[in-house]
């Protein structure tokens, strides 16, 4: 009975138990910062490119193109895959529309491709 009673060495696993809970943890939150970080940049290419396309002597495919350049440079060429810009009307305002389709990643950087979809929108300029 008196070894069931003595707690000498249950501190190593006791240890390695919250130890290794800890880590997964901060692991998971690494990697919702990471995906939140690919989001929100992609998204604000997205609305810098549709503002782009909105100037007065602006195209779609300068829209596109600036998405492409701003996605490109803040993480790389295989986020910035698939982006289009269409005309729209909301309420009667003629806008544009940045869509972007990239990767969103699970492990790492390693990810399902086309599974985040964001967009951007700007009012086309009158002038």
């Amino acid at each position: 009975m008196r070894r069931l009673r003595d707690e000498r060495g249950s501190a190593p696993a006791e240890f390695a138990m919250v130890g290794g809970l800890l880590v997964v943890l901060l692991l998971a939150v690494v990697q919702f910062t990471l995906v939140l970080l690919v989001r929100n940049t992609v998204q604000d290419a997205a609305a810098q490119g549709a503002r782009v396309a909105a100037f007065a002597d602006g195209t779609l495919g300068d829209g596109e193109a600036r998405t492409r350049q701003l996605v490109t440079a803040s993480l790389g060429g295989r986020y910035a895959g698939d982006v289009t810009a269409a005309y729209e009307l909301d309420d009667g305002i003629r806008v544009v529309e940045v869509r972007v389709e990239t990767t969103l990643p699970v492990i790492g950087l390693i990810g399902f491709r086309r599974a985040l979809e964001v967009s951007g929108h700007a009012a086309v300029d009158a002038g």
